[in-house]
């Protein structure tokens, strides 16, 4: 068998013998011939020729820049005999530089009174006063000795052939102990005729972290680093969540409006505030207000649920959504006076808890709202108390019965309650108290679903984060009176929080 590799000046030499390598690694007998450039002339090398001209360009690198090295070494010596003989005579030095009307004449002087050349006599000017002390006096001539050794090593380096061939071995194992890993590309079973590759086989398949900031910052980082969330970040966030490099996120602005992009083209940070705003990435713009986001697996099968701050919810089936688009697409016909807040996927068979600024709250069967096209508007889900009312929280329950509604007013009083506390009841009620409101506190700023181990974030007007858990809210009924979890001062309010819960937790307390 004969086997021609053609080469351009692009390919690294180091690449194409490492290829001839495991080439030779093969079970049969062959013959190479190489078509490769030798000092721009196209010839046909066997592998033997191919090895011996590596071997000549690896010697020439080594020689030139042994050659650049010692000249710069000379360079520099010679500029350390002059300071060292400036420091010997120091008094005859400043004397003559204080005869000399300027620095021109000063040199002159220097170079026809001490025997110095011109580069050494405006080292001898150029230098600073601090080297007159002892200890940088010695540190000259530690320095000169050094020259002196890696002079003569790189004269003799020059010198000698054999010296030049050992250091071509030398360089070449460091290589081989660098990058002899192990191979990681795996060889797997072709596939079968009539099998089709899809486009989610060619994707990465990594679980990453995915942050979504209020400015409009987003970014990834690995589900192993830990995430970082600084007391007073760039952005503030909105939302944490857990994804497949392979999944969808979708973004959801205010005026009911959606995007969507693909998780693995999202930048990578290793710090919430950090990363690209979404109008880098996506077909919106500066202008939109990001209140939502949740991430799509590529298979999941299910629902949009989707509320205002108004009381209207509207649920979508996913498979309406569009895929992957930077095209800005109608999820939800929103009024003028109202504002989409929130987004999440349910199963078919979930329930939903709205929490209201009043201090109010529903729970009521997803089914209770029928699904409807992505132009539609949707239907009431509470009856607030008033114009100065409104949702503060959509939640998704699901089968687990060790849930607890956290709920935050905007001086920092929160507490947390079973979800088994609060009856489902039909859509368009006026739900149940969920929290009696102190003096002091002028509405629930923030309520979400959380679980007794996990952690959560209160964002505050200011600009800052504090990180708290749940087990140091206070725990009961409905009834209960919430009791401060942070500080805020007389022009600072709770503004939302973010709860991180299972796999966050494990990271965070790694």
């Amino acid at each position: 068998m004969r086997i021609i590799i053609e080469t351009t000046r692009n390919v690294d030499p180091g690449d194409i013998l490492a290829t001839l390598f495991r080439l030779t690694q093969m079970q049969t007998t062959f013959s190479i011939i190489m078509l490769a450039l030798v000092n721009g002339e196209p010839r046909l090398l066997t592998l033997k020729q191919a090895l011996k001209v590596y071997l000549e360009h690896r010697l020439e690198v080594i020689r030139r820049r042994s050659e650049f090295e010692l000249a710069k070494a000379l360079q520099r010596a010679h500029v350390l005999e002059g300071l060292m003989l400036a420091l010997d005579n120091l008094d005859q030095l400043i004397d003559v530089i204080r005869r000399s009307r300027t620095a021109e004449t000063a040199k002159r002087n220097l170079v026809r009174r001490f025997k110095l050349t011109e580069i050494q006599a405006q080292a001898i000017l150029d230098m600073r006063l601090r080297r007159l002390a002892g200890l940088e006096r010695r540190k000259v001539h530690e320095e000169y000795k050094e020259k002196q050794k890696l002079i003569a090593n790189l004269e003799r380096l020059l010198s000698q052939p054999k010296l030049l061939r050992l250091a071509v071995k030398e360089e070449l194992l460091l290589v081989r102990d660098k990058y002899s890993d192990i191979r990681r590309s795996q060889i797997v079973q072709e596939a079968s005729e009539g099998s089709e590759l899809s486009a989610a086989d060619l994707l990465p398949d990594e679980i990453v972290w995915v942050m979504v900031g209020d400015s409009g910052t987003v970014a990834r980082t690995p589900g192993s680093v830990m995430i970082k969330i600084p007391a007073r970040p760039e952005d503030m966030p909105v939302a944490l969540m857990e994804a497949n490099t392979q999944d969808i996120l979708y973004l959801f602005a205010a005026d009911g409006r959606a995007v969507s992009l693909p998780v693995y083209q999202l930048p990578q940070a290793q710090e919430f505030g950090l990363g690209s705003h979404f109008a880098e990435l996506t077909g919106f713009t500066r202008r939109h207000h990001v209140a939502a986001a949740l991430v799509r697996p590529i298979e999941m099968e299910g629902f949009v649920f989707l509320a205002t701050v108004g009381a209207v919810v509207k649920r979508i089936r996913l498979k309406d959504l569009p895929g992957i688009t930077d095209a800005p697409f109608i999820v939800m016909n929103v009024p003028d006076e109202d504002a989409l807040g929130w987004a999440q996927l349910t199963r078919g068979d979930d329930q939903i808890v709205l929490a209201s600024a009043n201090g109010r709250a529903i729970r009521f069967d997803e089914t209770e709202v029928r699904h409807m096209g992505l132009l539609a508007g949707g239907v009431m889900a509470l009856k607030l108390a008033g114009q100065t009312d409104g949702i503060v929280s959509m939640s998704v329950i699901d089968d687990s019965d060790k849930a607890f509604l956290i709920s935050v007013t905007d001086n920092g009083l929160a507490k947390a309650t079973n979800i088994d506390d609060y009856p489902k009841q039909g859509r368009h009620g006026q739900g149940v108290i969920n929290v009696r409101l102190p003096d002091g506190a002028g509405e629930v700023v923030a309520a979400a679903l959380s679980y007794i181990n996990s952690y959560l974030y209160i964002n505050t007007a200011a600009g800052s984060v504090k990180r708290t858990g749940v087990k140091k809210f206070k725990v009961g009924s409905r009834q209960i009176k919430p009791r401060p979890v942070i500080k805020v001062g007389l022009r600072d309010s709770v503004t939302g929080l973010v709860v991180l819960q299972n796999r966050a937790q494990a990271e965070l307390e790694k």
